[in-house]
């Protein structure tokens, strides 16, 4: 996929979940009412990107996926997923622990997002994912910490 390409496009089917092989991509929603984009999911190399709730459940993607690089991915549709897991069980298993690992980020970005203040939010967004700090555009990064692109210059300069 080309640089500035989109993956998913809001409102549209999603019919496979990819595995990135090379690139780095934004999930994020749109607000209808104001335009405003709010940044909700970043993925690089060895990560999995979807609507997971638009491709489990068959319905019109809620979100959008852009490719902020040039990427390669690999797309899995549900159909081959469960065709995959029930004839190998280590499959099953590496979702099993992708998906547990992925809850706990989440547990762990809805934590801070709650109690932290955007000095919180940043430093541990640059100690989770230091790889994303030079690929991703601060603008990005702001909106995925709920916080002005001001602070997030305030920040990385301090």
């Amino acid at each position: 996929m080309k640089k500035h390409s989109s993956l998913v496009t809001m409102g549209e089917q999603v019919k496979y979940e990819y595995f990135v092989i090379k690139g780095c991509l934004r999930a994020y929603m749109t607000d209808p009412e104001t335009g405003k984009e709010f940044t909700y999911q970043f993925a690089v190399e060895n990560w999995w990107i979807s609507d997971r709730e638009a491709f489990l459940r068959n319905l019109p993607a809620t979100i959008t996926i852009d490719c902020l690089e040039p990427c390669e991915l690999l797309g899995i549709t549900l159909q081959n997923r469960q065709k995959l897991g029930v004839e190998i069980w280590k499959y099953e298993h590496y979702l099993n622990v992708k998906a547990n690992f992925g809850y706990v980020a989440l547990q762990k970005r809805l934590q801070i997002m709650i109690s932290g203040n955007a000095k919180q939010r940043y430093e541990q967004f640059i100690n989770q994912y230091p790889q994303l700090l030079n690929r991703v555009p601060k603008q990005f990064v702001a909106s995925y910490l709920g916080v002005s692109r001001e602070t997030i210059s305030r920040l990385y300069r301090g």
